[in-house]
């Protein structure tokens, strides 16, 4: 039992990975794992303890992480837009029908709206679609510029 424990043994699902098992003898040494979905030679760092271009202060990330562009914004805009005004609903258009409940509303301003009104729903859904064309328009945005794909 103690012989098969000291040989290299091949992790199962990992076909070029091995992990080198040392003598029991000597619990303080790590085992060694290697693996062909792993970079060999590289060692981890730290991004806590690197300095940069803050003053030398810690950051986790990078100061300009959300990289706002106004193209994405004027063309997620326009993306939704025209989709949206299409009268597909008996037809009206979504557009239509939230800016025609948001006039309703404002007709009886000092009142808010019922929970039952049309205006909720129609609020919800074109935001809810702004909303996905702008987070898809600056994935696909940034993710061209940036070479993802």
């Amino acid at each position: 039992m103690a012989a098969t424990m000291a040989t290299a043994t091949t992790v199962v699902g990992l076909s070029t990975s091995s992990l080198s098992s040392s003598p029991i003898s000597s619990p303080s040494k790590k085992p060694n794992l290697s693996s062909g979905f792993i970079r060999s030679g590289v060692a981890a760092r730290n991004p806590l303890k690197q300095q940069l271009s803050s003053g030398g202060k810690s950051t986790c990330f990078a100061r300009d992480w959300l990289r706002t562009d106004l193209n994405v914004i004027g063309f997620g805009l326009i993306g939704w837009l025209a989709p949206s005004s299409i009268p597909v609903i008996n037809g009206d258009s979504l557009t239509g029908l939230f800016f025609q409940s948001i006039g309703t509303e404002l007709s009886h301003f000092p009142t808010p709206p019922a929970l039952s009104s049309q205006f909720w729903l129609w609020l919800i859904t074109w935001h809810l679609g702004l909303f996905l064309c702008l987070t898809f328009g600056q994935i696909g945005f940034k993710g061209r510029t940036e070479e993802y794909f």
